[in-house]
């Protein structure tokens, strides 16, 4: 089948969740500049913003595991267009929060509001489409995160020379405007709360009892801790270590959004067929040694290859991981996969750009990108073996 023809074939939910998607993070530009706000406009201390845009993260990585849970019984599309609608209203009212506390307190609620969004999304996917169609589904649905994050940032950085106020006022028109689109273009499932919890209690155990599904997330984290490092250690490691300007470095951001752009749909439409555990481990070593490759750059030439090696690793690796998750999950417990699946991210997110920043300090550059091609290593035999086949034994339910 062709490109198009798969493309064509995707479900007009996949579509308008995708639609959605697009307004929503081409409006997304509090959280890049909410350290700036909280320092320049509330007049906050250093330490003190970093430890409310830690406590978002924080807030953000135990809400994956509820959020999942709580779609598998209220169902994904209302789960999204509730975080959206929320996410909205609690961004318009931000800034009237003006005391550290009740920064803190909109934080944790706009945090909660905005993540159960996450598992729901991916859920909602994986429900739509059938196993050979969600590979190209999720790279579609990652087409469109990453051409808005494209655009919100950028916007961002012009609304912010006129007036942080602004930041909020359009992220959170945008939020509510991609609840509306959700709301309008989307059927809300038919959902019985109580016949699908007991459904999932009679049929699987729960997923942190899954082997296979703890195997994966275990695999998952080495490579996603190697990938949080572009936005860390390898900003300070190009700037500071080896001259690069900060335009520089911003266009090596441009690169990675352009080659994602460019080649996540197709190269998972002709990847789809692929064996699960082949994908993941192709695309763990490629994150592996894109990041290693920076053990050897002196020139603006071996940075680049690094920059185009792990982006190719991530357009490989990502929808992989997302299909193979959905593979794993129950119909029943779809939500409450895909929400420990976030949360093995979110962890990820909470360590990466502190160690890498850490050995970088204390070891250097070199030990930081070997290292970084070692992870994944590790993660490409770990996923391999999460990916694989299942077997089962001779009478036993597959």
């Amino acid at each position: 089948m062709s490109l198009r023809a798969e493309l064509r074939a995707l479900p007009r939910a996949v579509w308008v969740q995708c639609t959605a998607t697009l307004v929503n993070r081409a409006g997304t530009m509090v959280l890049p500049f909410l350290l700036l706000y909280l320092t320049r406009d509330l007049g906050l201390s250093p330490s003190s913003a970093g430890a409310i845009v830690a406590l978002y993260g924080a807030t953000a990585l135990l809400t994956a595991p509820f959020a999942g849970r709580l779609c598998d019984r209220v169902g994904t599309l209302r789960m999204m267009t509730a975080s959206l609608l929320l996410s909205g209203l609690i961004l318009l009212a931000f800034p009237v929060a003006r005391t550290p506390l009740a920064v803190a307190l909109a934080t944790v609620l706009w945090a909660v509001a905005s993540e159960i969004f996450r598992p729901a999304s991916l859920a909602a996917i994986a429900s739509a489409v059938g196993p050979e169609q969600r590979k190209t589904a999720f790279a579609v649905n990652r087409l469109a995160i990453n051409l808005g994050m494209s655009l919100g940032p950028a916007l961002g950085g012009f609304l912010a020379t006129w007036s942080y106020g602004a930041l909020f006022v359009v992220d959170g028109l945008t939020s509510l405007a991609a609840a509306t689109i959700l709301a309008k273009a989307g059927r809300p499932e038919r959902v019985d709360a109580g016949e699908a919890r007991e459904a999932a209690k009679l049929d699987t155990p729960p997923a942190h009892r899954d082997r296979r599904l703890l195997l994966l997330l275990l695999g998952v984290l080495p490579v996603a801790i190697v990938f949080f490092q572009h936005v860390a250690a390898m900003a300070l490691f190009l700037v500071r270590d080896l001259g690069f300007s900060e335009a520089s470095y911003g266009l090596l951001a441009t690169l990675n959004t352009l080659l994602v752009v460019a080649f996540e749909v197709p190269l998972n439409s002709a990847m789809s067929r692929w064996p699960t555990g082949k994908t993941l481990a192709l695309g763990s070593v490629l994150t592996g040694a894109g990041f290693g490759l920076l053990a050897f750059a002196h020139a603006p030439g071996m940075v680049v290859v690094s920059v185009v090696v792990w982006t190719f690793g991530e357009i490989v690796l990502f929808p992989g991981l997302n299909a193979a998750v959905a593979e794993l999950a129950p119909e029943a417990r779809r939500g409450e996969y895909m929400g420990l699946y976030m949360m093995a991210f979110n962890l990820a997110f909470a360590i990466g750009p502190w160690a890498g920043t850490a050995i970088l300090e204390g070891w250097g550059g070199p030990t930081l990108w070997t290292g970084t091609f070692l992870a994944g290593l590790l993660s490409a035999i770990l996923l391999r073996r999460a990916g694989a086949p299942r077997t089962t034994a001779a009478g036993e339910k597959p």
